[in-house]
């Protein structure tokens, strides 16, 4: 009796050198060779970019996101959405303006979607809760998606939804590849609330109740390492050449492709473990077929967490029984570093940054003693112990606070007025243009979660 080939879930990885589009137009072809026509009965493609923010190195590149548009325009695909909910601290709008994804819609017919401006449904979350006692709801137990993802999730048969993340390590969640783009759906409200050691099971929670057709992990400028957001005085250190493109029909495999490109393997990346666990895809290299590169000639193991580099006249003051990495410890470190590094001219130092629970009783008497007396109180287990002694001992003024598991939107407006560094002036457009595309975003309902401007 012949026994029957074990299908292998397959990976193909195409070499950018020779032209972004070309390496496209090779991966898309091969995929659909071997696997299928990509674009369903409707003829409508979605495509999720990772578009988090306008910062160099940390959102997807226009020009790969133009040449999937031109493929799927010259293969049958009679409309083309580019959906995107930046990250909190940011407006999808503001996003598309200065990434080019504006442009490039205009310029291939593509249709931009800002979710941040959709009515939602609310879904339940299903995986791990919180251990923390909840009396405040911290604990996201809901999560609101929104009404374009809704209809994808109805119409599965007939509509192609496309995963078109970055290659990037992230601070937090150790890789932000396809699992990790589809953050970008809940709203920002509900996105602070458990980003702690639960933020890989909430990951998942997404995931399950959407997986895409395809995913395509943008490699072409390198991968990003020492977290998602890199400071652009260490892009030499944290921008790795890679030259690829890594797509599939299964993203769990992609992913677990994607890691190892960066010697990381299923056991160091929590949320593809959890969804391997589950059942969600295919996680073990060895039934996985690589086409198109060698995964034996990535040797070097990068790292994942922040580079460990901050200001000296920032006192870093860390809880002793608990603090998590994946949100209030690193969310604001990452900011952190930007300012400080990225804006040396301007920045002022001279605050503190409390995280996590487990501080010394006398906290007040020593950062008055080391002569820090205004800062910034980030996670609701700093704030419930020591936030309110710390405002009674410096003002309200002067300690600034970051509700539920860092709440971006207000870890950035403290550390904006605290460094002396402006919103502004991260934005490399006029203030005038910038106020006026935030403007537009909140008249059409925007929900994004964004830091004051002046």
């Amino acid at each position: 009796m012949e026994r029957k080939e074990r299908k292998m879930s397959k990976v193909f990885i195409s070499d950018t050198t020779q032209g972004i589009k070309k390496a496209i137009y090779k991966l898309l072809s091969n995929i659909e060779q071997q696997t299928g026509t990509i674009i369903k009965s409707s003829k409508e493609v979605y495509i999720k970019p990772n578009g988090i923010d306008f910062k160099p190195h940390c959102h997807t590149s226009p020009q790969v996101l133009e040449a999937v548009i031109e493929y799927l325009n010259e293969n049958g695909a009679e409309k083309v959405y580019v959906m995107e909910n930046s990250t909190q601290s940011n407006a999808t709008r503001l996003v598309f303006e200065i990434t080019g994804y504006k442009e490039v819609c205009k310029k291939t017919g593509a249709i931009p979607l800002y979710l941040d401006e959709q009515k939602t449904k609310t879904f339940e979350f299903k995986g791990k809760l919180s251990i923390h006692n909840d009396p405040k709801g911290y604990i996201l137990k809901e999560v609101r998606l929104p009404k374009t993802l809704v209809d994808i999730m109805e119409n599965r048969e007939s509509m192609t939804y496309i995963d078109l993340p970055k290659l990037k390590t992230h601070s937090m969640a150790v890789v932000t590849l396809g699992i990790k783009n589809q953050w970008g759906f809940p709203q920002h409200a509900d996105r602070g609330k458990d980003h702690n050691y639960n933020l890989h099971s909430k990951l998942v929670d997404i995931y399950e109740y959407i997986r895409p057709d395809l995913t395509i992990i943008d490699g072409t400028e390198g991968g990003t390492i020492h977290g998602h957001y890199p400071p652009t005085a260490f892009e030499d250190e944290l921008l790795i050449p890679f030259n690829l493109l890594i797509g599939g029909r299964d993203t769990l495999s992609v992913d677990v492709v994607g890691a190892r490109v960066f010697g990381l393997t299923l056991d160091e990346v929590p949320h593809l473990k959890i969804a391997h666990q589950r059942g969600l895809g295919e996680a073990d290299l060895n039934k996985i077929e690589v086409i198109g590169k060698d995964l034996s000639k990535f040797t070097k193991k990068y790292e994942w967490d922040l580079l460990q580099k901050f200001p000296e006249d920032v006192k870093i003051v860390k809880g002793k029984e608990l603090l998590c990495r994946e949100g209030c410890q690193n969310n604001p470190l990452a900011l952190l570093q930007v300012l400080a590094y990225d804006f040396e001219d301007k920045f002022e130092g001279g605050f503190f940054i409390i995280m996590g629970k487990g501080h010394d009783k006398n906290l007040a008497d020593k950062l008055r003693t080391e002569g820090f007396t205004k800062g910034l109180v980030a996670g609701f287990c700093a704030i419930d112990e020591v936030g309110e002694e710390l405002r009674e001992e410096f003002g309200k003024k002067n300690v600034y606070y970051s509700h539920n598991c860092n709440n971006l939107a207000e870890t950035a407006t403290a550390l904006f007025r605290l460094s002396g560094v402006s919103a502004l002036d991260l934005v490399p457009i006029s203030s005038l243009k910038a106020g006026w595309l935030l403007f537009l975003a909140k008249l059409h309902g925007s929900k994004a979660l964004t830091p004051a401007l002046f």
